[in-house]
């Protein structure tokens, strides 16, 4: 049955599939579709060259494909990490990390290790040593979730 498929579009199979793929890409942008589907067409175009020679059967497509779309996936991945290196602001989308070195006043007291601040117009949930409302207190960390800020008195 794939036999008669593959042989029935011939290498443009591989052409359909690159787009469909290139255009999941643009309906769900992530990133990772765009090299399989560069793969695909890469494939198809490979096709078109040397669709009747005897050893490019659909197995043997199906595995350069396969291997193709791993070495285009891993290079889109080296490429995307070497352009995140030099960023103006690093902390952008961690709020709680931009909070440290800040000091702020207790509003709620911290009792068995919580309590509450207040920075800006956020009310952040904090963790430290108990200590009564109206303390003066500098943010020391961030949890990897940026949900709660760690303090210490001032």
């Amino acid at each position: 049955m794939i036999d008669r498929i593959v042989s029935e579009l011939g290498p443009w199979n591989w052409m359909v599939l690159g787009i469909v793929l290139l255009v999941m890409e643009v309906v769900a942008p992530g990133v990772f579709m765009l090299w399989i589907g560069i793969a695909a067409l890469i494939i198809g175009a490979v096709s078109l060259a040397i669709w009747d020679a005897a050893f490019w059967t659909w197995q043997v497509q199906v595995l350069a494909f396969l291997v193709l779309a791993v070495v285009s996936a891993y290079v889109g991945r080296q490429i995307a990490v070497s352009r995140q290196g030099s960023v103006d602001q690093p902390l952008l989308n961690r709020r709680g990390a931009q909070m440290v070195g800040r000091t702020a006043t207790l509003t709620e007291p911290i009792k068995n290790g919580r309590g509450r601040i207040r920075l800006g117009d956020t009310l952040w949930r904090v963790s430290g040593p108990d200590l009564p409302v109206g303390t003066q207190v500098r943010v020391t960390g961030a949890a990897d979730t940026d949900l709660e800020l760690t303090v210490e008195a001032i």
